[in-house]
């Protein structure tokens, strides 16, 4: 039996020395040299401290703010450690009350708007921490980011169009505007 027995445990030894130790050494000091920024969360700091991160969105209901894609997220909006769907189905009374409640939401906060609500504004992606929004849904809430700021819709447009991306690469996804990016430009005046 002990002839089993140390072949096994030596084995196991092993391989949770390379799998749990050396492995993740490599990769992380790989990660480190070649793509630093993303390695350590893509952090966006201001005045020397970190204000989020360009890959994960952060949740806003204040009204001079641009709001995000919902989230999902179990516990707290945008919760990296929770990430993933709600998982409801298009007939789920959940999913149908979570959207009927950001909708009302998003009138309350501009009753005078009565342009059609974009789906990104309504539905949450299927990571729960989406950082963009898309040019729709970014035209939406000019008119109300403008009101409450007391600037020109046509100044918080332009800002929108300096922070809109185009398609990666010129060929994948979709155009999409940076929430994070927008809002820290508002708050530091264009």
């Amino acid at each position: 039996m002990t002839a089993l027995i140390r072949p096994a445990v030596s084995l196991f030894v092993l391989l949770s020395v390379l799998t749990g130790v050396l492995y993740p050494l490599a990769v992380t000091g790989i990660a480190q040299l070649l793509f630093p920024d993303q390695a350590n969360g893509s952090l966006v700091e201001q005045g020397g401290r970190s204000v989020g991160s360009r890959l994960i969105g952060q949740s806003s209901t204040d009204p001079k703010y641009f709001w995000g894609r919902p989230s999902a997220t179990a516990g707290q909006p945008y919760n990296g450690l929770a990430s993933g769907g709600s998982n409801l189905g298009p007939l789920n009374p959940a999913l149908v009350q979570a959207a009927r409640e950001r909708i009302a939401a998003l009138k309350a906060a501009d009753p005078h708007n009565r342009r059609p609500i974009p789906g990104d504004l309504v539905q949450a992606s299927a990571s729960g921490l989406d950082p963009h929004i898309s040019p729709a849904a970014a035209a939406y809430q000019v008119g109300r980011v403008a009101r409450t700021r007391g600037i020109t819709v046509e100044k918080v447009a332009n800002l929108v169009a300096q922070h809109t991306q185009g398609r990666q690469f010129g060929l994948f996804g979709e155009p999409r505007v940076d929430v994070l990016g927008l809002n820290l430009a508002l708050d530091e005046g264009f």
